[in-house]
């Protein structure tokens, strides 16, 4: 099948003067195919009213269009892109690599054990030990390159500069890993933190890992030296490493039943990330320093600061091969704090789009006394349903929703977004911003989570449409006539609907 390119997904002048003449006065003249500017970059925080006739059901009709293309990823249909979909495992490793039983049998294992976070209950503290068993072969320098750039887009390894180039190679090697599948995770061993509280003691997993070479349990340990959760609410530390590995190593994060927890996303909303930009995305990803997004570092070392005793904790949708830069990159620039990743047997796409729910649910779930302060960017669609949803489920749990609108300060994210799900919530209890600045004076230990000095014109629905779809008024000042908004802007319902699958294209192609 030929490749679909931007030019075959645009309606041709004639077919779009023809369609144009169709519609209501004003006549829109046939041009060259242009994205206009999402609304939200002229007015940092105004988003606009849902207009039904065009919206209703667009979601479920974007998937369709889609999906029924085949060649187009299906990230796409929700929003969500993500460059690191279905990367290799296992024996698909060993093949493109071309590994034998014995040299991979003398590949040395290692672990990735991510900072777990712990809950106390009646019989003690319980932690979350979870990760990943593997072995990373050897791979030479000319191979390195060859896989490397599959994921680059216009440019390689070759034509990188020299550190870029090496960063490349290295995240490439760290998803070229076999993961151990259905083997016996080796004790794990618990150790006082930097001579802190608890005592050494060795935690044995009751299971194998996953066909993955995933583990994920609650498991109770010695508690002897630590205070209760439920008579402190101070952040407790230990040492965890699995024992007869390399890079097996982690803080565990002893969470108290009361307190504060930052629930924050990474990309675009701590570290300059692009993720709504396929070429940049993925050179930000693989290649380029990691960079703090404007000085999010000071904010969050303000909260950890005037918080007392906040409980950060990361979440990505990223899978797990790929985190290990993330960690470390945290932990140089923000407060320390536990972990969450996409584990392996979440890998296609309808698991992805739920994946956060599911961390974000285990969370909650596990801390039922504790406020969630949630933090991320408009550009993940999972972010724009699962934050409003947990207030509408949680809503004595939810503290602050605070969402950078990447649409505001970003003209590269052209990604639709929805606001209707906090149509419901109060304004108190969430905001909209787009700049790091604007989380200062927000009284957030006082259930109060808007900078009155960032106005919101918060209206609910699709926003970010293509061709300022949304920026017009209703005929005769109505707001609530939603079949003269398309009128007044010269389109009918099937051509604007074109020019959205059009857009989404555009950002792909």
């Amino acid at each position: 099948m030929a490749r679909l390119t931007t030019r075959s997904l645009l309606l041709p002048a004639s077919l779009l003067a023809a369609l144009v003449t169709a519609a209501p006065n004003p006549v829109l003249e046939a041009r060259d195919p242009l994205i206009t500017p999402s609304p939200a970059r002229r007015d940092a925080t105004k988003t606009y009213k849902n207009r039904r006739d065009l919206l209703d059901g667009i979601q479920s009709d974007v998937d369709g269009i889609l999906s029924s293309l085949g060649n187009v990823p299906s990230y796409v249909a929700s929003g969500v892109p993500d460059y690191f979909q279905n990367l290799p495992t296992g024996d698909s490793v060993v093949s493109s690599l071309g590994l034998s039983d014995e040299q991979l049998a003398a590949v040395p294992t290692q672990a990735l054990n991510i900072p777990p976070y712990a809950n106390f209950t009646d019989q003690g503290w319980n932690v979350r030990f979870h990760g990943n068993i593997y072995k990373q072969p050897t791979i030479n320098q000319s191979k390195l390159n060859d896989l490397a750039n599959v994921f680059l887009i216009d440019t390689s390894v070759e034509e990188l500069p020299a550190d870029q180039a090496d960063e490349a190679r290295n995240v490439t090697a760290s998803i070229f890993v076999v993961q151990q599948g259905d083997v016996n995770v080796s004790a794990i061993r618990v150790e006082p933190f930097e001579n802190g509280p608890g005592e050494g003691q060795n935690i044995t997993l009751p299971y194998e890992t996953t066909p993955e070479g995933d583990f994920d349990a609650f498991l109770p340990i010695n508690s002897n030296g630590l205070r209760n959760g439920n008579e402190t609410q101070e952040i407790q530390k230990l040492a965890t490493w699995v024992t007869n590995t390399t890079e097996g190593n982690a803080t565990a994060y002893l969470v108290p039943n009361e307190g504060l927890t930052v629930v924050s996303d990474i990309d675009d909303i701590l570290r300059i990330t692009k993720i709504y930009d396929p070429k940049e995305g993925l050179l930000n990803s693989f290649a380029r320093p990691y960079v703090a997004w404007e000085n999010m570092p000071d904010i969050y070392a303000n909260w950890s600061q005037s918080l007392p005793n906040t409980h950060f904790h990361y979440l990505t949708t990223l899978p797990e091969q790929v985190t290990r830069n993330y960690e470390e990159f945290i932990y140089d620039t923000y407060p320390a704090g536990s972990f969450d990743t996409r584990p392996l047997n979440f890998s296609d796409v309808s698991a992805t789009l739920s994946i956060r729910q599911f961390l974000l649910t285990k969370l909650f779930e596990t801390f039922p006394q504790r406020k969630f302060i949630l933090v991320a960017d408009t550009s993940n669609s999972d972010v724009m349903r699962d934050y409003p949803g947990l207030y509408h489920s949680n809503p004595d749990q939810v503290q602050c929703i605070f969402l950078r609108n990447t649409t505001a300060t970003d003209s590269s994210d052209r990604f639709p977004y929805n606001t209707d799900s906090f149509k419901d919530i109060p304004q108190e209890k969430y905001m909209f911003f787009v700049n790091a600045d604007d989380l200062t004076n927000i009284n957030i230990a006082g259930n109060t989570c808007y900078n009155t000095s960032i106005p919101q014109n918060l209206t609910f629905g699709y926003q970010g449409l293509p061709f300022g779809i949304g920026d017009q008024p209703a005929v005769n000042g109505s707001a609530n006539n939603d079949t003269g908004a398309a009128a007044a802007l010269g389109v009918n319902t099937g051509l604007t609907f074109f020019a959205f699958v059009s857009m989404l294209f555009w950002q792909l192609l």
